[in-house]
């Protein structure tokens, strides 16, 4: 039974998602459809290409992986589709594709979708998830050969990714906020070994700095173990360090998102608690 996965910045408000999925389901009926997310910010390729890095090894071999994040759709930008030993990656070359198929060990091939036989006729250049997307993931998971629904491309020529690394400057860590998740869980471009790095540790004090705000912080373990109105940072699910309130949104009360610079401190001297 084939696997297809959406993940879109369309949101639920309008009928976008469903015409897709539709669509995916007249060429492939057997299939069984999963929603990611369709609450990528608009237009976000980075955060877009930053949600599709981290999810798409939940599932098997095999899987057809289908994303729309396309501020750039009607233009001249490729529709790609690309194999690897994993999957399948279809979306826009913007850069939304490139760091999962990275991620999986790379392409064994991609082609661009030129062959508007497995295409909708469109009535507009603006919809290409619906019209030249969509139909192409169906044929692809009901078993139509890569090669037959466009040129061959070499995979080495798509747009790179945009996901951005920390960096160290006088003793510090400069990241920034990768996502922010509906609880305002501010989840960082930091992994917890370069807060081990700076002499930290689970219960001891770092000082954050955002947006010319500098504040204290307490590593813990999980949400819970925060006082009322601390600030904390943890180690979340997908094992990168978050900045956090108990029960409240963090990035609301410090004025954080996706993109936002945050700079990690070393602890106070004498590791201060």
């Amino acid at each position: 039974m084939p696997l297809i996965t959406l993940l879109t910045d369309f949101g639920t408000a309008d009928s976008y998602v469903g015409e897709m999925r539709g669509v995916l389901l007249s060429r492939a009926p057997a299939a069984t459809l999963i929603d990611l997310t369709h609450a990528v910010p608009p237009g976000d390729v980075r955060a877009g290409a930053y949600l599709f890095g981290r999810i798409w090894h939940r599932f098997p071999s095999g899987t057809v992986h289908l994303a729309v994040v396309d501020p750039g759709v009607g233009t001249e930008r490729r529709a790609i589709a690309v194999e690897s030993e994993s999957g399948y990656f279809l979306g826009p070359d913007n850069g939304l594709l490139a760091p999962a198929v990275a991620m999986v060990g790379g392409a064994v091939r991609a082609v661009s979708l030129t062959n508007d036989e497995y295409h909708l006729a469109s009535p507009g250049p603006t919809f290409a998830g619906r019209d030249i997307l969509a139909p192409t993931a169906g044929h692809l998971a009901r078993g139509v050969s890569l090669s037959e629904l466009g040129e061959a491309i070499d995979p080495a020529g798509m747009v790179p990714g945009l996901v951005s690394l920390p960096t160290d400057e006088d003793g510090a860590i400069v990241g920034e906020v990768w996502w922010v998740d509906r609880f305002g869980n501010c989840q960082l471009n930091i992994d917890p070994a370069e807060l081990q790095r700076l002499g930290a540790d689970i219960g001891g004090s770092l000082e954050l700095r955002f947006g010319g705000q500098a504040r204290m912080a307490r590593w813990v373990r999980t949400y819970a173990d925060a006082k009322p109105s601390e600030l904390v940072v943890l180690v979340d699910s997908y094992g990168l360090v978050s900045v956090a309130l108990d029960r409240r949104s963090a990035a609301e009360e410090l004025g954080l998102r996706g993109g936002s610079a945050l700079t990690v401190v070393p602890p106070p001297p004498g590791g201060a608690r």
